[in-house]
């Protein structure tokens, strides 16, 4: 092991020695490199002559670039886009980031957690949690109705097995049953479990309510306390779009993240959603739990490994996308933007609640709870999902996801809301389509 992951493995220990029990076996060995990149930092700092370190090209002391390169980009210079950012990522867009946490998460006042770790995107933000954090064999906990891409990045390529529970109860409700049962069965089998939380929820578009939340957060901190080491993973991806007032509105890694030396609390999420800004690809890592003495080393320990495993993969999210986002979210109109696009998703998912509300579609399929998010989901009752999407396709022009046998997913949120009425008339005539087809 290189004596900087020892070092960095020392410190955890010392704040926290259950944290090292959960480090994956390529997290232990993790560290960030001090060769090129810290002789480069101290160049930069001293080398006032001639500075030979750094592995861009320069001219006249400026970043060598195209000007039809540069064309392209609109008041941005060329060292904030084109040259390398820090593994970490750009300085002043992880503190303003770490800033803004507070500021959506009021609860999250006065507690330590780290400083947010740059990625690119969080389906990137996922693949280097699971490097840091999941042996082949782990089990990760995630309900029945889940994003797919979870399985290619956890099952398929880091041999991570995932329990699923069924995420619905019968009232409607988040199953809060099934979940704490699924969580003492793993308990008892393994000394370490994951459970990723996703909320809103992909593919359902639904939030828990901030008893359901609660009583979440209940479950985790009593496994931890029966002696199981517990990673509570929030995958925040489309935070802040909250539809209805009996929703949870703050992130569940703010009632997580210093509640017990056993649960280390991991939050996910970024611009992609955020801020509308999909192809960007910048996301963030941030960790937050229970440490004994001064916090700061061990969260710079585990900054130090996140910022070594995207070394060692992508080396840097872009330099580019990240100073956009900085530029953005230091504007004057960055609320106000935020708030005119809520309120259009808004009424989306309002629109879709009321023409679902017709009776003519209770024959047709029931409508999963969804009150968040991008996404709803219906269950179909006389037909199966797969031969109604491509019937809806060919037939129609009509596309959505099928899921399983039952279920089909609706992204209103790329439907102007004039024309959510036609889709389900549409997706009714498929269904009578299919019906009569098959007498």
């Amino acid at each position: 092991m290189n004596p900087i992951a020892q070092d960095l493995n020392r410190i955890i220990a010392q704040g926290n020695p259950h944290l090292s029990e959960m480090l994956s076996e390529v997290g232990k060995n993790l560290f960030f490199p001090k060769g090129i990149l810290s002789q480069s930092a101290e160049a930069k700092e001293k080398a006032y002559k001639l500075n030979a370190t750094i592995g861009i090209a320069t001219e006249q002391g400026r970043t060598m670039h195209f000007p039809s390169v540069m064309d392209a980009i609109n008041g941005i210079q060329p060292k904030e886009s084109l040259t390398y950012a820090p593994s970490f990522g750009i300085p002043a867009l992880r503190k303003i980031w770490q800033d803004s946490l507070v500021k959506k998460n009021p609860s999250l006042t006065d507690k330590k957690y780290s400083l947010p770790v740059v990625t690119c995107g969080i389906t990137h933000a996922i693949s280097m949690f699971a490097s840091i954090w999941a042996d082949p064999g782990d089990i990760v906990v995630l309900p029945d109705m889940m994003w797919g891409n979870y399985n290619m990045i956890l099952n398929v390529r880091k041999g991570v097995t995932i329990s699923h529970f069924p995420i619905f109860s019968k009232d409607g409700g988040y199953n809060l049953a099934a979940f704490e049962k699924k969580l003492t069965l793993e308990a008892q089998r393994h000394a370490k479990i994951i459970v990723l939380l996703n909320f809103p929820h992909n593919p359902t578009g639904y939030t828990v309510s901030e008893e359901e939340g609660h009583r979440i957060a209940e479950i985790l901190v009593e496994t931890a306390k029966a002696g199981t080491n517990v990673i509570a993973v929030t995958d925040d991806s489309y935070f802040g779009l909250f539809y209805e007032d009996n929703v949870l509105k703050e992130s569940l890694f703010a009632q997580l993240c210093d509640r017990h030396p056993r649960l280390l609390a991991v939050k996910l999420d970024g611009a992609t959603k955020e801020i509308f800004a999909w192809g960007l690809r910048i996301g963030f890592i941030t960790y937050g739990s229970k440490i004994e003495g001064d916090p700061l080393p061990v969260y710079d320990a585990l900054e130090k490994k996140t910022a070594g495993s995207i070394r060692g993969s992508i080396s840097n999210a872009s330099h580019l996308s990240q100073s956009i986002v900085l530029k953005s979210m230091q504007g004057d109109n960055y609320e106000a933007e935020k708030e005119e696009k809520f309120k259009i998703l808004k009424k989306r998912a309002q629109r879709v609640k009321e023409v679902l509300a017709d009776t003519k579609y209770k024959g047709a399929w029931d409508v999963y709870p969804f009150n968040s998010g991008y996404f709803m989901c219906i269950k179909l009752k006389s037909v199966e999902a797969e031969p109604l999407r491509l019937h809806l396709l060919e037939k129609y022009g009509v596309g959505l996801i099928s899921m399983g046998k039952t279920d089909l997913r609706v992204a209103f949120s790329c439907l102007e809301e004039n024309d959510i009425p036609e889709l389900f008339n549409i997706i009714l005539e498929g269904i009578e389509d299919l019906k009569s087809m098959n007498k």
